[in-house]
């Protein structure tokens, strides 16, 4: 039986997570819930067991010293609660860890079992993937869910991926079967500059979320980070004719595919969207990839502590016709479940 003391009781509370590793492409999704753990001021009020779900020899526990005492800090995934203020305040369960090395379904169950407790409405998973996608245009963020009633009250995608997933995926479907409505958001990150952090992807994941929930969320210093980001990938790839020939031919096969609708609906987000911030005071491992696989990050070396936290764009292979699309289709965006 779980027990949620001190926590108070919640106003449409509305579950959001993220998970470190194969689902998490520049640490996008992981970012993204720090984000508003960090802007909220969110109070952690339970984690779960690491030795249940974690092995780690994989995961391993990290050692501080605290005023003197030798202490660790084991590999887990941690729940927290903030309120968002306004006209209509409500509340986010934020949970926010690592994806777990084993025994996935009690994982799910013991998650899905606070979102009981807690009168949870709707669960969002926030993913991050590796794609077709050239860093210099808006990130591409689809919304997916297996629910046909719920795809088409939020207008979004009713999911038909087939293929190896991760733990997004596998609590989606977890949620399904228990009959509490989920959404799965995923950022489509460019495989040729993957290693975080990816301050662009994160604010797009947020951006999306604020539209699917109707609230505003603070943003900080994401779009300043989000622009100094692209500059910085800007100048590795001007160093680069082969990059510099690749990014331009990815260019091109997105601009081409968004043509048609040179965008009613996006112009019409981003009018909403600067609207609600004008009128709205100050509110209270490897990597998925585009076709479902498992991708790397190209480089490790370069410390993150170096302008913009990012290395050396690889020289890419040369763009093979025959091979599947980008991150940008219905079907084969790599979203999952």
């Amino acid at each position: 039986m779980i027990e949620l003391e001190g926590v108070p009781e919640l106003i449409d509370p509305v579950m959001v997570a993220a998970f470190e590793g194969w689902n998490d492409a520049g640490d996008a999704a992981s970012t993204a819930v720090a984000h508003l753990e960090r802007e909220w001021k969110g109070e952690v009020f339970a984690a779960l067991d690491a030795e249940d779900y974690y092995d780690f020899q994989v995961n391993r526990p990290t050692v501080f010293m605290d005023g003197g005492v030798r202490k660790i800090t084991w590999p887990t995934t941690r729940l927290s609660v903030v309120r968002v203020g306004g006209e209509k305040p409500r509340d986010l369960v934020l949970v926010r860890g690592i994806e777990p090395s084993m025994r996935w379904r009690s994982f799910c169950n013991e998650l899905l079992g606070f979102a009981h407790e807690l009168g949870v409405e709707l669960v969002v998973v926030l993913g991050a993937l590796l794609g077709d996608t050239p860093h210099t245009r808006p990130v591409p963020v689809s919304g997916v869910t297996s629910d046909p009633d719920l795809a088409r009250r939020m207008d979004l995608e009713e999911t038909k991926y087939e293929g190896p997933t991760g733990i997004v995926g596998v609590l989606q479907e977890a949620c399904t079967h228990a009959g509490v409505p989920a959404v799965s958001l995923w950022a489509a990150v460019p495989h040729y500059v993957s290693q975080p952090p990816n301050p662009k992807a994160t604010l797009a994941l947020l951006n999306r979320l604020e539209d699917l929930l109707d609230l505003r969320i603070p943003q900080g210093e994401l779009p300043e980070d989000a622009r100094a980001w692209q500059v910085g990938v800007d100048q590795l790839a001007a160093e680069d004719s082969e990059v510099a020939e690749y990014v331009q031919t990815l260019e091109e096969a997105r601009d081409t595919a968004e043509l048609p609708e040179a965008s009613g609906e996006a112009i019409a987000r981003e009018f909403e969207r600067y609207l609600r911030r004008r009128d709205v005071g100050p509110a209270t491992g490897g990597h998925a990839t585009a076709d479902g696989g498992e991708g790397g990050s190209f480089r490790r070396d370069t410390p993150r502590d170096t302008p913009g936290g990012r290395a050396r764009p690889p020289k890419p292979a040369k763009p093979d016709t025959d091979a599947p699309g980008g991150a940008e289709t219905d079907d084969e965006d790599g979203s999952e479940d």
